[in-house]
């Protein structure tokens, strides 16, 4: 969330950053109920602090006057504490609905914009900020005809199973994706510093709020039917969940950071609402596979942080012979907890234009503020202050995406599809997957 004394005491702020992200009117009169349950907070505190104190000395000189022998004045004063303390109570009633009123308030606002983020309402105004590689045309089939011609892609025995939206993989083609899993994690690991996470692909609602999924988008999210644990509980849509809640409620060490971790998990998102050319195939399904990579840093680090995670993330396509771009987002396009987002997108032939394949988003501390997530500093003038942490995170990548891209970039003349050079120690050396049907 944002931080709450900015929205108290500086709302027309909040509000300029509304109307970056061109958000809805009844955005705008969440800031404007902020303020105003902010001011009611502030007098009920005063309220409850001076009758409080005014508790304090009456209680005192009923004491006196009892010495002094003046049961009139004592009995008076009693009369005072009795009613000053109902006032009290009815303050402390006030003030957990006042607090709960606002907390909600804070979960529903998106995050301040950063002073890169260009103006812009739709993705076309979203400004290139790289290339890479020469779009390759297309070779008159998607994925689709392609993954069913090597033998390894079947939708129609998984709509048995499951319904649309899932998928089977067979063969060398479930493979290729296992080798994709295994390879993000080697360089990420091996090559970048990451430390690999296993972790739950259940989450209790409290992680899915701390990083924003919750409660905004609970649509999107496949909910169980009965409680984990005693609490609500999800499938995670992302590693992003619970990787960037392991240290939630913690204060971190400055000197330990950044924390980098990569974690493989299948995802599991709703996708409520979305139709279109996406539906066919294995570009968005209700359960796909992705390597995430998450970051906790400092707000000196997280700039030159979130630029290296978006090379870790870019390298790994050029390494795959994959055309892509590098997009800014624009405030309308921005996700809501970002500050700063770039999304990768590879070039997909069978659509004659690119698609997101990792969105790489600096999150500064507004995760951090929902999750409790602190560092205390080890040096400078800050030596041994506390402050929230910065978060980012980035798909390293999106496998079943990527799987695609390589599908349809890498398919050959007689329908086989070459298995780019970093993948084939992961396949038994082989350099290709031969078509079994024609």
């Amino acid at each position: 969330m944002i931080d709450p004394s900015v929205l108290a005491e500086n709302p027309e702020r909040v509000k300029q950053h509304l109307r970056k992200r061109h958000a809805a009117q009844d955005t705008f009169a969440l800031v404007d109920r902020a303020v105003e349950l902010a001011s009611t907070r502030r007098a009920a505190i005063a309220e409850r602090d001076r009758l409080r104190a005014q508790r304090n000395t009456l209680s005192k000189d009923i004491g006196d006057a009892m010495k002094a022998g003046n049961a009139a004045a004592a009995d008076a004063m009693k009369t005072a504490v009795g009613e000053g303390k109902v006032r009290i109570d009815a303050l402390e009633t006030e003030l957990t609905s006042v607090e709960a009123a606002l907390a909600e308030i804070a979960l529903g606002l998106p995050n301040l914009v950063h002073d890169d983020v260009p103006d812009g309402k739709h993705e076309s105004d979203n400004p290139v900020v790289r290339t890479w590689g020469t779009p390759r045309r297309m070779s008159g089939d998607s994925h689709v005809e392609i993954g069913a011609r090597l033998g390894g892609l079947d939708l129609e025995r998984a709509a048995k199973l499951s319904g649309a939206r899932f998928a089977v993989l067979l063969g060398d083609v479930a493979r290729l994706e296992r080798a994709l899993i295994n390879w993000f994690l080697d360089v990420h690991t091996n090559e970048n510093g990451y430390t690999e996470v296993l972790v739950p692909y259940v989450v209790q609602r409290h992680c899915a709020v701390g990083t924003g999924q919750l409660p905004k988008f609970e649509k999107d999210m496949f909910r169980l039917a009965e409680p984990l644990n005693g609490a609500d509980a999800f499938l995670v849509p992302t590693a992003e969940v619970p990787v960037t809640n392991l240290h939630r409620e913690e204060i971190l060490d400055e000197a330990s950071l950044p924390i980098r971790y990569a974690a493989f998990t299948p995802c599991f998102r709703s996708e409520a609402g979305s139709a279109g050319r996406d539906v066919r195939g294995i570009i968005r399904q209700h359960q796909f596979h992705k390597v995430e990579l998450v970051w906790t840093t400092t707000p000196e680090r997280a700039n030159e942080d979130h630029l290296a995670l978006r090379r870790h993330a870019e390298t790994l396509l050029e390494r795959l012979d994959l055309p892509y771009r590098t997009v800014l987002h624009c405030g309308g396009e921005l996700s809501f907890g970002a500050t700063r987002c770039f999304d990768l997108e590879v070039w997909l032939p069978s659509q004659g234009g690119y698609r997101e394949i990792s969105s790489v988003s600096w999150f500064g501390d507004f995760q951090a503020r929902r999750m409790s997530l602190r560092y205390r500093a080890g040096e400078g003038a800050r030596k041994g202050k506390v402050a929230f942490a910065h978060t980012l995170n980035g798909s390293g990548l999106a496998v079943g995406r990527t799987l695609v891209a390589i599908l349809e970039n890498h398919v050959r003349d007689d329908g086989s599809v070459s298995i780019p050079a970093p993948l084939q120690p992961y396949m038994g050396g082989r350099d290709h997957i031969a078509a079994r049907l024609t």
